[in-house]
């Protein structure tokens, strides 16, 4: 089952103010703790009322569509009621102009949709902001009076949410098919964790800030020490700040990327997370890719079981057999693994009146004789074991497919999710910058 982009890609934007959401207080050096306070939206009007006045009239021009002064100030208070993020000195201006990105780039994507002849339909907005109250244990109209309380005209809201899905609907409408993964991928990475499954791996939420979208790779990484320092200090909950900041596809689920493993992570990532425990923070890391900040809530040394589906192929032999008899099936096994073509050709079915083939079905390793185990454990999918032995018979065992077994272990369709929206993600981006720099965008 591939996850909606909407789901991808849609930065949900429920209130600070929600309970449970990761947070992280101030620690020196690499990381920080976690448990912080968390920020409470009514202060968002009087934090931005303290810093210098925007001047009023016009602030950009998009395509000749005009964002003014107001718009700016109220997308900015809406960042910071729903991301916690507080305004100060040292900010102000990143700030300002990270909302100024946001509208800009909002602009874009509501003129593309319109050159495209998409619409949002008003109840679809409603229904979604329905839904984030939800995730705050409100209804909708009690999200809206927390929005009007601290001085958020909730029509900022809904430009945003209709910006969002309408861009997402063209993006998955454009490139669906282009993003679509085949069923040898999918089995390529599965193996690839399944090898990897002895490594460490790491449960992480993040907040990446694009370059490409920051203005800059020092932009990025300003921008990233700014919010670090807001986590850090407990004016800002992580889960919050990167729902509304971060450039990845984790961002619609709270930064949340699920379970990473040693080996497939850019190594300045994993030269941090390895020194880290539980419940720490980096502070921002900056990759080829862009700047990061990983919140890392589990760490384990590996998964060291695997769930194997079996076919065997027997000849019965009993405990008593001769040994020219054993010497004989161990030839006619041998010979059946140089001719076998993989376990899609095979049939429970006797073969050459004495090689018998049986569908074993999935079996956890750990629950398999210690060497049957050990013999089958390096296998990648459609090889076999050598000849082995027991009280039964002489047999050969045909990997059918592998994969993790235990709650960290990913099934075939969240492979195929994350797959899918990485490359959803990545064509969306390269389509707003192309649309970006085919506008004419004047800031005055």
């Amino acid at each position: 089952m591939i996850m909606s982009l909407k789901k991808m890609m849609f930065k949900t934007t429920a209130l600070a103010m929600s309970a449970g959401l990761m947070m992280v207080s101030a620690a020196p050096a690499v990381m920080a703790q976690a448990e912080a306070p968390q920020a409470q939206p009514a202060q968002a009007q009087p934090a931005l009322a303290q810093r210098p006045a925007l001047r009023e009239g016009i602030i950009a021009v998009v395509n000749d569509e005009l964002i003014s002064s107001y718009d700016l100030r109220q997308r900015m208070l809406l960042l910071i009621v729903t991301s916690g993020v507080q305004v100060t000195e040292q900010n102000y201006e990143a700030f300002q102009q990270q909302a100024l990105r946001s509208l800009i780039d909002e602009r874009l994507e509501l003129q593309e949709a319109k050159r495209w002849e998409l619409t949002v339909d008003e109840e679809e907005i409603t229904e979604e902001i329905t839904r984030m109250a939800a995730q705050s244990n409100l209804s909708y109209d009690q999200l809206v009076a927390e929005l009007q309380r601290a001085g958020v005209d909730p029509q900022t809201l809904r430009s945003q949410i209709r910006a969002e899905t309408g861009w997402q609907r063209l993006v998955g409408g454009r490139f669906n098919s282009k993003a679509r993964v085949g069923k040898d991928q999918v089995d390529s990475y599965m193996a690839k964790i399944t090898a990897d499954s002895q490594k460490p791996q790491y449960l992480v939420a993040e907040i990446f800030l694009d370059p490409n979208l920051a203005g800059g790779l020092t932009e990025a990484q300003a921008g990233a020490q700014q919010l670090f320092q807001q986590i850090a200090s407990g004016a800002a909950p992580f889960q919050s700040v990167a729902r509304q900041f971060s450039n990845a596809p984790s961002a619609a689920n709270g930064g949340d990327a699920g379970w990473l493993i040693s080996g497939t992570i850019d190594p300045k990532i994993e030269t941090v997370l390895q020194t880290m425990s539980g419940g720490q923070m980096t502070q921002p890391i900056t990759t080829d890719e862009g700047v990061y900040i990983y919140y890392l809530r589990e760490k384990t040394d590996g998964n060291s079981d695997s769930v194997m589906a079996l076919k065997q192929a027997a000849i019965s032999l009993g405990a008593d057999a001769p040994a020219s008899r054993v010497e004989t099936a161990q030839k006619a096994l041998e010979s059946f693994r140089n001719s076998q073509k993989g376990c899609g050709a095979l049939t429970d079915t006797t073969i050459d009146g004495n090689v018998v083939v049986t569908d074993l079905g999935e079996t956890p390793l750990s629950e398999l004789r210690d060497d049957y185990a050990a013999a089958l454990k390096p296998l990648n999918v459609g090889q076999t074991t050598a000849p082995m032995r027991n009280d039964a018979n002489m047999n050969v065992l045909i990997v059918c497919d592998k994969r993790l077994a235990g709650e960290n272990a990913p099934t075939r369709e969240q492979i195929e999710d994350r797959l899918v929206n990485q490359r959803l993600s990545m064509l969306g981006r390269r389509y707003l910058r192309d649309v970006r720099n085919q506008a004419t965008i004047e800031n005055k």
